[in-house]
C-alpha cells in the first residue's frame, strides 16, 4: 500500500522551486483513496490521512507573510502615527481606525459555514453577479479609546463619499455624545483599497 500511495502522489505532487522542503498535492483524500483502489490496495479516509501525515503532507492555507520590501521611511511613518495617536488620546480627542470589510453579494448564493436543518439548503450553482440582488459593503470604524466598534452597511459602491458619510454617521450617532469637547478627529487608515491615497 505504501508503494502504491507514493506512486499515486508522485504524479500529483508539486513543489516550490525555491524551497525543496515545500511540497503539496492537488488530490483530495477521496481521490487518493479511489486511485489506491484502482491499484489493488483499497484504503479508506482514515488510512489515507495516516499515509499523508506519515509522508509530511498536512492541510495548510496560504499565508500573506512574505514582505515585498521595506520603505526607507517605514519606521519613521509608524513612529509618527504612534506620536499622533498618543497626542490625540491624551487630549481626549477621538481616534478611529477605519476600513471597508469584505463585500458580499446579496442573493441566493453559497456561504461558508454550517447549521443544523431538517432540509437541504439549496443555492444557485454559480455566483454570477447578474443573478444577485446587489451588494452589501460593510464599513467598519473602531474607536480606540472606548474600545467600541461601529459598522455602516452600504448598498451601492465603496466610494470616498461613502467613507465620509460613514464617519459622519458615527459622529452623529455616537461620537458627539462620547466626545462633547472634541475639536479634532484622527483617522487611521491602512492606505490601500478603500483607503487609497487617491481618496
Amino acid at each position: 500500500m505504501e508503494e502504491n500511495f507514493l506512486r499515486v502522489l508522485r504524479d500529483y505532487t508539486a513543489g516550490d522551486p525555491m524551497d525543496q522542503e515545500v511540497r503539496w498535492t492537488n488530490l483530495t483524500m477521496p481521490e487518493i483513496s479511489e486511485r489506491l483502489g484502482e491499484l489493488g490496495t483499497p484504503a479508506g479516509r482514515r488510512v489515507v490521512q495516516q499515509l499523508l501525515k506519515r509522508h509530511g503532507y498536512v492541510k495548510r492555507k496560504a499565508h500573506k507573510a512574505k514582505t515585498m520590501g521595506d520603505h526607507a521611511d517605514r519606521d519613521a511613518q509608524f513612529q509618527n502615527i504612534a506620536r499622533l495617536k498618543g497626542q490625540y488620546l491624551a487630549a481626549g480627542q477621538p481616534v478611529l481606525s477605519i476600513d471597508t470589510k469584505k463585500k458580499e453579494q446579496l442573493g441566493n448564493f453559497y456561504r461558508e459555514g454550517r447549521l443544523f436543518t431538517r432540509e437541504k439548503i439549496v443555492v444557485n450553482d454559480h455566483d454570477f453577479t447578474s443573478s444577485g440582488d446587489g451588494v452589501i459593503i460593510p464599513h467598519g470604524l473602531y474607536d480606540l479609546d472606548r474600545n467600541r466598534g461601529h459598522i455602516n452597511l452600504g448598498l451601492s459602491h465603496d466610494t470616498s463619499e461613502f467613507a465620509c458619510d460613514s464617519v459622519a454617521h458615527w459622529w452623529e450617532l455616537s461620537g458627539r455624545k462620547s466626545y462633547p469637547q472634541a475639536t479634532q478627529l484622527l483617522l487611521l487608515c491602512d492606505g490601500g483599497g478603500s483607503n487609497s491615497a487617491s481618496r
